[in-house]
């Protein structure tokens, strides 16, 4: 073991024939190695090139992060393999089309991405698979570490107790506020400009056209656009418009689909892959833009809906289940979720993550109050319409308190005891594991856990 530790991964490079010794080449080394498992040079190499791919600026630091990271998937797989713990191929396919799909819109598109990691995205895909199967198999493993924990009122009240006074968090104002919205609805008349124009790009392409190019040119997905259209693999439930999935699942890889509409506007798309119960497509869009007799419908609806919920005709929360056109929020009677604690579902947001046309919006009125319809763009769908804001409460800025803030404390308190419960398991596997590190990373402040452990030794260069 200690051999296998220090020793330099080759290739030797040479034709037919016999290899010469000053034909060696070094492409690779053990930077460490856990158990029976060995972290490459490389597998920092390239998450540290990811990191630079989202626009991140050079920093050496962050190479001791990653090594960190791969030490704590390893001696979680490790356990995980004992206890049976697996993760699916399409799970592994799901989370690399995201990062991909992140990455590429970060570089400005494929063609940029691929010059930056220079190689193509598919052989970036099946490098990049077993490092990504192996940290989905270490989340379910530290998933179950700590299944079981959970903290009681006495621990909350206990873990706040401990607080220092000064250390004790200030919150900032926080508001309660539901939204009805109405988006304009255009006639066929009023759509056929725009499935004209997605027609006329799809018959382009049937008759030679490049359809990545087209995409790149005309595409109003901006997801996807950059990348030639590609929206790599999904399933069944990955979220797409139900459409979009409809359509892609029916067809075979090379065929183009006719024009059809989403919620998005007009698409069509050309199915690239199968594998499996996963499709591989690309796709154009056409969002549709609506005309000024639209908007002035829309206009005449929502005032209407909110002259009607002001005179208490109608309740706020039925009015948002009837009309709303936000479906992420009208079956929550209308009232935003924070977007920042998905976790607890709170409706509570502290003022400064509240958009700004919705803070203006609100600003001025005192709870129980609505304000007047206002235009605005979806930030998902950049669909324009109308809405108007309710204001259920308001706090004011205040130290913290079990009182005003138990929801907030006991997720602190929970976070506390999670990191405990898998700061404990980890310190009891290192004193048992095999561990070594290369001296290149011994002087990482983040790995001096691991390398203070007495199963630990430094790989000598």
């Amino acid at each position: 073991m200690k051999k296998f530790a220090g020793l330099f991964l080759l290739i030797l490079i040479s034709g037919i024939g016999k290899m010469k010794a000053q034909e060696v080449q070094v492409i690779d080394k053990v930077a460490a190695v856990v158990g029976g498992n060995v972290v490459l040079q490389s597998d920092i190499d390239m998450q540290y090139a990811q990191y630079l791919s989202e626009g991140n600026q050079p920093d050496p630091g962050v190479r001791c992060m990653i090594l960190e990271q791969l030490l704590t998937n390893k001696l979680l797989t490790q356990q995980a393999a004992i206890d049976s713990i697996e993760v699916s191929e399409d799970e592994v396919d799901d989370n690399i089309n995201n990062r991909l799909r992140y990455m590429t819109r970060q570089a400005g598109g494929q063609e940029n991405l691929e010059k930056f990691l220079n190689r193509s995205i598919l052989q970036y895909k099946e490098e990049m698979r077993p490092a990504v199967k192996e940290q989905l198999v270490a989340q379910k493993m530290q998933a179950k570490i700590t299944e079981k924990t959970g903290v009681t009122p006495l621990e909350v009240k206990r873990y706040f107790e401990k607080i220092p006074k000064d250390s004790v968090p200030n919150y900032n104002s926080e508001v309660e506020v539901g939204e009805i919205v109405i988006f304009p609805k255009l006639t066929k008349e009023e759509k056929q400009p725009f499935y004209d124009r997605a027609e006329s790009l799809r018959m382009g392409i049937k008759a030679g056209d490049d359809f990545g190019t087209m995409a790149r040119l005309y595409s109003q997905d901006p997801g996807s656009a950059a990348a030639g259209g590609d929206l790599g693999f999904f399933d069944r439930s990955s979220g797409m418009a139900k459409e979009f999935t409809a359509t892609a699942f029916r067809m075979k890889p090379g065929e183009i689909s006719k024009v059809f509409e989403t919620e998005f506007g007009f698409h069509f798309l050309q199915v690239l892959e199968r594998r499996g119960e996963q499709v591989r497509v690309r796709h154009i869009l056409i969002g549709l833009k609506p005309s000024d007799a639209s908007m002035e419908r829309a206009k005449k609806e929502i005032d209407s809906i909110c002259t009607r919920v002001k005179e208490d005709k109608l309740p706020f929360s039925t009015a948002a289940a009837l009309y709303s056109g936000d479906e992420m929020t009208k079956y929550n009677g209308g009232m935003l979720l924070n977007a920042r604690d998905q976790q607890s579902r709170t409706t509570y947001i502290p003022v400064d993550q509240l958009d700004a046309a919705d803070f203006a919006a609100i600003d001025t009125l005192k709870p129980g109050e609505y304000s007047q319809p206002f235009t605005f763009t979806d930030p998902q769908t950049r669909k324009e319409g109308y809405k108007f804001m309710y204001l259920k409460s308001r706090t004011a800025p205040h130290k913290a308190s079990l009182e005003t803030d138990y929801a907030k404390i006991k997720n602190l308190a929970e976070q506390d005891k999670l990191n405990r419960v898998v700061s404990e398991w980890f310190e009891e596997r290192r004193k048992t594991t095999y561990i070594r590190i290369d001296d290149e990373f011994a002087t990482c402040s983040e790995l001096k856990d691991w390398v203070s452990s007495p199963q630990t030794a430094q790989v000598n260069k």
